[in-house]
């Protein structure tokens, strides 16, 4: 695990370990609460509790983080891994002066994470050794099956099964004499008793039918399962042992609740309990639920001839309303996390005053370009609006300063998915533009957002009207307008603008690249395969030589390996899909990606180029992806090593 994800994954976790705190303290309160009603009640609030815990793992990484006021005085600062890896980006934006890769820093910065990465280790070691457990126990009751003889009074079985209103078939099995009865089986209950059951008096083989009866009719078997899954991966803190001792001790006075409401004597009950805890040995450890454990029994005892206890049940209401509540405390206690704070860097805020005091908007501009790097929208969206407010300010809000400011914003807006914030703004922008060519632009961003809502002859319009406005960048309209055309059925129209587009682009410019792939793709969906390999020929024949050439995997470069003769491959441990762009997706374009990358040591990806370009905004989509991507380090002779390596990103839509 390299140092980052240790950190994250530190951070991640603590937080989660303290928000289980907190819902198994909810749990046990209202346990007390509830003291007075049956042991069925107290035991679905135990229930209810370890579903929570088990799936607060997952709610913490899927549920939307909301920052609260005085959650930083309990939660770590890292505690969301979301926000981590946000945080983290600037040691991922590609720089072309960046150092060498392999040089990770002071070596005890290497140090002062070992702790964490042991702690995470002991973790994750106690939880495997604890299911390793619970899969031998369940092998284990599965083997007992085999020898085992049906039940044989079957009269009996049939009048207890009718009693508590067993629906659908359970199996009960006679085991070797002397052994515990219990229950088994998730989906196919099975009930154990002992052979030498035959000794027994009718009472005594009603009453230990009934309770093992009463068990498959509550669904304890599943429950059992639930909790110690919650046990296991919280086998560390003495809370969910706590938990599950009440879990169990609730569990069987709730189950000798439902053999006594059928008519069973308190006195013969508690006295049969007694002798079969006595005498009898039970099996299958946790994954059976044995009649009659020593270690539980005093209470039960109590319980069972207290003749004032609330012996009633629960019914669906009561599991639904558990449910809900569960939900409500759990989902938004996986959201919490600390309050980041108000407003921006100080220094940020000050680079705002100093601009806005000169008049001059280009620092917050090229600022707002490496907040969006590192994915701090929220800076990069102020930066933008205060560059606006100096545009307007120093030039009105009529001239083509406050206009191209305003189309910068938008498409900030469109980049980061708020097409409801883009669209008003690319609207005012070729507003307060008229027909000056920079209104170009703002047109086909309108266009293109309306193709995504479907509304294909209100975006031809708009870029018919980009291409009158700028007649010397008419490629890019033309190539909207196919693509209008195309996603509106008429092939012909198409294929005629698709022509005109690549025609009238720079030849060998990205935007012919992007026109020239997208004819390509359009000529196959119309099933002419050899026109579109002669399109794609071309392309390629006339960019050859083109690019600057980058490195190679293989190229010796100091400090950074190759992949191969004693290097292992980095291997992706947290991976983020891409997000398509909205131009991408309005052009149905679908297709890879491809990057070379070096993979330094802590397992991030720096010194990003694009090697085999899509266009359209998913080159930096790809890029934006791969920056947070955490891998596990390529290793060479126990250590590790920076590496070169070659990404595919796949852009398929759904």
């Amino acid at each position: 695990m390299p140092e980052l994800n240790a950190a994250v994954w530190f951070g991640w976790w603590s937080g989660v370990a303290l928000k289980s705190a907190l819902v198994l303290g909810v749990a046990w309160m209202g346990a007390q609460l509830l003291r007075r009603r049956s042991a069925a009640a107290r035991h679905l609030i135990w229930t209810a509790a370890a579903a929570a815990v088990l799936a607060l793992p997952l709610l913490t990484l899927s549920v939307p983080a909301v920052g609260v006021p005085g959650a930083e005085l309990l939660l770590p600062a890292n505690a969301d891994f979301r926000t981590t890896v946000t945080e983290r980006q600037a040691r991922a934006v590609p720089r072309h002066d960046a150092p060498a890769a392999g040089s990770a820093g002071p070596a005890g910065v290497s140090r002062s994470l070992d702790w964490r990465l042991a702690l995470l280790l002991a973790w994750a070691l106690g939880s495997a050794v604890f299911y390793g457990q619970m899969l031998a126990a369940l092998m284990k009751v599965r083997r007992m099956r085999r020898p085992a003889q049906p039940f044989g009074d079957g009269e009996l079985y049939e009048a207890a099964v009718r009693e508590l209103e067993i629906r659908s078939g359970v199996e009960v099995l006679e085991l070797a004499p002397g052994t515990m009865p219990m229950t088994i089986g998730l989906l196919r209950p099975i009930v154990f008793v002992p052979a030498d059951h035959v000794a027994w008096t009718a009472e005594q083989r009603r009453m230990v039918l009934l309770h093992e009866l009463a068990h498959v009719r509550r669904g304890d078997v599943a429950t059992q399962l639930l909790a110690r899954m919650a046990l296991g991966l919280y086998w560390w803190n003495p809370l969910a042992w706590r938990a599950w001792k009440e879990f169990l001790k609730e569990r069987e006075q709730a189950t000798d609740d439902v053999v006594l409401r059928a008519g069973t004597r308190a006195s013969s009950y508690a006295t049969y309990l007694l002798e079969a805890a006595s005498t009898l040995e039970p099996a299958g450890g946790w994954a059976a639920l044995a009649m009659a454990r020593r270690s539980e029994l005093e209470g039960r005892l109590m319980s069972i001839l207290n003749s004032g206890a609330n012996r009633t049940t629960v019914g669906r209401v009561q599991v639904a309303l558990a449910a809900v509540l569960a939900l409500a405390l759990t989902i938004p206690l996986a959201a919490l996390g600390p309050q980041e704070a108000q407003g921006l860097p100080p220094d940020i805020d000050a680079a705002i005053r100093a601009a806005a005091a000169e008049r001059n908007s280009k620092p917050l501009e090229d600022a707002a370009k490496v907040a969006e790097l590192l994915m701090k929208n929220d800076v990069a969206r102020k930066l933008l609006e205060s560059s606006v407010a100096i545009r307007a300010a120093k030039s009105g809000e009529q001239s083509v300063e406050y206009g191209v400011g305003l189309l910068n914003l938008a498409e900030f807006e469109k980049r980061r998915g708020g097409l409801a914030a883009a669209e008003p703004l690319y609207r005012k922008a070729v507003q307060t533009l008229g027909e000056r060519p920079e209104a170009a632009r703002g047109h086909v961003g309108l266009g293109v957002l309306a193709i995504n809502k479907k509304e294909l002859a209100g975006a031809y319009d708009h870029f018919q009207h980009a291409q009158r406005v700028a007649p010397d960048e008419a490629g890019l309209a033309l190539m909207w307008m196919a693509v209008a055309k195309q996603r509106d059925g008429d092939k012909q129209a198409a294929e005629r603008f698709y022509e005109k587009a690549v025609k009238a682009q720079e030849a060998n410019s990205q935007d012919w690249a992007v026109a020239g792939r997208m004819y390509a793709n359009f000529l196959k969906q119309c099933g002419r395969m050899e026109d579109a390999m002669m399109v794609e020929s071309r392309m390629l024949k006339a960019r050859v030589g083109l690019h600057t050439p980058v490195r190679t995997p293989t190229e010796k470069r100091p400090g950074v390996h190759a992949i191969g003769g004693g290097v292992m491959a980095p291997v992706p441990v947290f991976k983020l899909e891409p997000e398509y762009s909205e131009e991408a997706r309005a052009a149905q374009l679908a297709g890879t990606v491809m990057l070379r990358v070096d993979i330094d040591p802590q397992g991030v990806a720096r010194n990003i180029q694009v090697v085999r370009s899509l266009g359209l905004g998913l080159d930096e989509k790809a890029v934006e992806a791969i920056n947070q991507w955490r891998f596990k380090p390529a290793m060479k002779d126990g250590e590790p090593v920076t590496v070169a390596a070659n990404i595919e990103v796949n852009f398929r839509l759904q």
